[in-house]
């Protein structure tokens, strides 16, 4: 049960769509200590829940997410190690966050409007496929303050080509939608009136596929995409034999062949 002054609700649908949206707009829905802690519990709970097949992730308010409470950050400083046990906690647990999103055996998409910034930048990275308002805009803008985006350049040199990526990093500008599109931060800029629509779209179209096919092909495309080719093609070939001996595999198969709709059992 989710209400207004939850910083993140929670939305299931009748499609296996679960809509999680940042809700701390007073804030820029920024990636606050507490929101990183519902974000990761919801994240765990979805991953687990058979009845969720695809994870949209929304927000409310002018800004998408602003990265990490600066305020949160700067109030940190105070301890006597200057804030530095707090830096270290906080910068692990986001990593956490975005690693879970990763991992999730649930495809995430991101839908965003607004301003993406830093690690909230990190955090469309992060996100399977993201689909943003043709008004949305990006930017990693830690060297503005003496800050250089170190961890959300982790996410953004895993989706973007690296000289633009070091663009961002280095010059800290924002990048409008239509840009982030084509360089491959996000899959579509879109008038803002069809953002949600579109994406529930895209999540309805995942949504009917075998969850068991889905979970499987998201885990080994992170997992061969950081090996090298001959150990990529090896590692590959063996998912395919145990996908091939799946279930849903035999099933998808045959439906195809008797052209009929396949009765998946995701497994």
């Amino acid at each position: 049960m989710t209400s207004e002054t939850d910083i993140l609700l929670r939305a299931p649908s009748c499609d296996g769509i679960l809509r999680l949206t940042l809700n701390d707009a007073a804030r820029r829905n920024a990636l606050s200590e507490a929101m990183l802690t519902d974000l990761g519990a919801a994240l765990a709970e979805a991953g687990a829940d058979s009845a969720t097949r695809v994870i949209v992730l929304a927000a409310n308010g002018p800004a998408f997410c602003a990265g990490h409470d600066l305020k949160e950050l700067t109030a940190a400083r105070a301890a006597p190690d200057s804030g530095r046990a707090f830096f270290a906690r906080i910068v692990a647990q986001c990593a956490q966050v975005m690693q879970a999103i990763v991992n999730c055996p649930k495809p995430v998409i991101a839908e965003v409007r607004g301003v993406a910034t830093a690690a909230g930048c990190q955090l469309v990275a992060s996100c399977d496929l993201a689909m943003a308002a043709d008004s949305a805009r990006f930017s990693t803008p830690g060297v503005h303050i003496g800050l250089f985006c170190s961890t959300p350049m982790v996410a953004l040199s895993r989706n973007v080509a690296d000289k633009h990526a070091m663009e961002m990093l280095l010059t800290g500008d924002m990048m409008p939608a239509a840009r982030a599109a084509e360089i491959g931060l996000v899959n579509h800029a879109l008038p803002e009136a069809d953002l949600t629509r579109a994406t529930m779209d895209m999540a309805r179209r995942i949504a009917s596929k075998s969850a068991m096919t889905l979970a499987t092909g998201k885990r080994a495309f992170y997992a061969q995409r950081q090996m090298p080719l001959a150990e990529a093609y090896a590692y590959a070939s063996r998912v395919m034999v145990d996908n091939m001996l799946a279930h849903d595999a035999e099933e998808g198969i045959g439906a195809f062949i008797e052209k009929r709709a396949p009765q998946w059992q995701d497994r």
